[in-house]
């Protein structure tokens, strides 16, 4: 192959006028040591591979769709946003301007070649340019998610150098065109705080504080600590915090392998059993440690510490330190639960179980959590389940269904939201069932799993959502569902972001869930300003 300077003469006239004598030189001295390095074979097939899945936006695309089901919803909007308009800059407009040949194809080890290489000018790289305009616009809305994602942005914008597709100075010019148009979003639409709206009247609730042993101090306090929770985020280490305000509280701290059940009971058997069991994790530490405190009549002091902490939340707990502060003044909530049985099996829930493809999605990403991580894990699975999702047969009252999914919260819900993952109320006394019907796409089906106001908004207004005919609400205080897992489909059902694998099935083939509420069985502690909202 004859060198690219050759073969577009133009494109090297335009690079020499405008690259600086020095930035040349650096670039060919990147580019020499860069192909001179050991070859890997894991890892130039990974690069090869991730640059590929950034073609034409695709991997930012998915990954949107992802924060979307998350909750993220305005930072994937603003990241896909700005990676649309980042790409168009560099592809349409830099790169008629300025041109510039790309690297030598013949000079690239064979393993990292990509099997078609682009035949555009070189400067600048839409591929970086859209990588750091959307992790930009995501860190812009959230911080923590855009600490996530800026490692894969890093790593796309150097897989460009890795397979010999661009120059030094292209990789730096489409990162800055990408941190450019990412930041000039927000000064055109500045980012601001996601609010939750508390005015749907169907929510208004009144719960009744209740009065809770005070434990100023701690003592007569078993906490147990999930080391495991909230590891997606970047979260504050608690245990200064609980050593502090509560020193006579026993803390335990989960061992590899070691259970919450394992850790209460052994407690509660010794010669001074605790007064309150309290819990530092996620949903379903919480859940798992709600059960237990029913079961033993205990109050829960709930302490936040996952990634969304959707019971916290709606019980008014947004810190370690509001759930300390409820626990010395004894000020709690009478919230309603539902208890979920199957094969003569029991769990407390406290936010809504499901089955369909919200829980094969769990199930995707956690096969892959311990090598990807939780967020590029997420991604993963989206995409599987973008590619691979079915629907699964059900009946309910006598009423064969095909669905997407069943969600059943905990009190009424959101009118309109498919993926009731939070509870919005306290102390309401029926289940909010919410049935996507298998009538609408994949696509559809896998955009309603999300659960943000603002999410669901942009949705509707793309035509991503389902239609209201598709959603079938039912209120009731007791469900059954039958569950026909044809073809290894609906082998998992979830409550509370946990995943659960489904029981043998019967002579019929299937497997029946119920799920019945609870009114007012768990106390907790919780501020006095969630009697308002609950």
């Amino acid at each position: 192959m004859r060198l690219a300077s050759l073969r577009h003469p133009v494109l090297a006239y335009r690079r020499a006028r405008v690259m600086p004598r020095w930035v040349r030189r650096l670039d060919r001295s990147v580019n020499r040591r860069i192909n001179a390095s050991r070859s890997w074979h894991v890892r130039d097939r990974g690069y090869r591979r991730l640059s590929r899945a950034a073609d034409h936006g695709a991997l930012w695309y998915v990954a949107g769709a992802t924060l979307l089901t998350l909750g993220f919803g305005r930072a994937a909007v603003r990241g896909v946003a700005s990676m649309a308009i980042a790409s168009a800059l560099s592809d349409l407009v830099v790169k008629r301007i300025f041109g510039g040949p790309r690297p030598l194809f013949h000079e690239v080890p064979v393993i990292r070649r990509l099997k078609n290489y682009p035949t555009t000018a070189s400067f600048t790289s839409g591929h970086s340019a859209s990588a750091a305009a959307f992790a930009t616009g995501v860190a812009l809305e959230s911080p923590a998610a855009g600490a996530v994602v800026a490692p894969i942005a890093a790593a796309v914008a150097y897989s460009r150098l890795h397979v010999g597709a661009h120059w030094l100075s292209d990789v730096v010019g489409g990162v800055a065109i990408g941190v450019g148009v990412a930041v000039l979003g927000r000064v055109v639409l500045p980012a601001r705080a996601r609010k939750e709206r508390t005015d749907d009247a169907e929510l208004a609730h009144v719960v009744e504080p209740i009065e809770l042993p005070a434990m100023g101090g701690g003592d007569g306090v078993l906490i147990v600590m999930n080391a495991d929770a909230g590891t997606a985020v970047i979260r504050l280490d608690p245990r200064p915090v609980v050593a502090a305000r509560l020193p006579g509280a026993v803390v335990r701290e989960l061992a590899t392998d070691e259970t919450i059940e394992a850790a209460v009971r052994e407690a509660m058997s010794g010669a001074e059993p605790p007064r309150v069991l309290g819990v530092y994790g996620g949903d379903g530490s919480v859940s798992r440690m709600a059960h237990l405190a029913l079961e033993f009549d205990r109050p829960l002091l709930a302490l936040p510490g996952g990634t969304f902490n959707h019971f916290a939340r709606a019980a008014g707990i947004d810190s370690v330190d509001a759930a300390i502060d409820a626990l010395e003044a004894g000020c709690g909530v009478a919230a309603s639960v539902a208890e979920l049985t199957t094969a003569g099996r029991s769990i407390t829930v406290l936010n809504a179980a499901s089955i369909g493809i919200y829980p094969d999605f769990v199930a995707q990403r956690a096969r892959r959590k311990a090598r990807l991580g939780k967020w590029l894990g997420g991604v993963v699975a989206t995409w599987r389940e973008l590619r691979d999702a079915e629907a699964i047969d059900i009946e309910i009252a006598g009423r064969a269904l095909r669905v997407w999914s069943v969600f059943a919260s905990v009190g009424r819900n959101t009118p309109g939201q498919v993926a009731t993952m939070q509870r919005r109320t306290l102390s309401d006394d029926v289940l909010d069932v919410r049935v996507l019907h298998a009538r609408g796409s994949r696509l559809q089906a896998v955009a309603a799993l999300s659960f943000g106001r603002a999410t669901r908004a942009v949705l509707r207004a793309v035509r991503l959502l389902p239609p209201d005919s598709d959603v079938e609400r039912i209120t009731t205080a007791e469900i059954h569902i039958a569950v026909l897992p044809h073809h290894g489909r609906a082998t998992f059902y979830a409550h509370d972001g946990e995943l659960e694998r489904r029981p043998a099935v019967d002579e019929d083939g299937r497997y029946t869930l119920s799920c019945r509420i609870v009114p007012g069985a768990l106390r907790v502690y919780a501020p006095r300003s969630a009697a308002a909202t609950g």
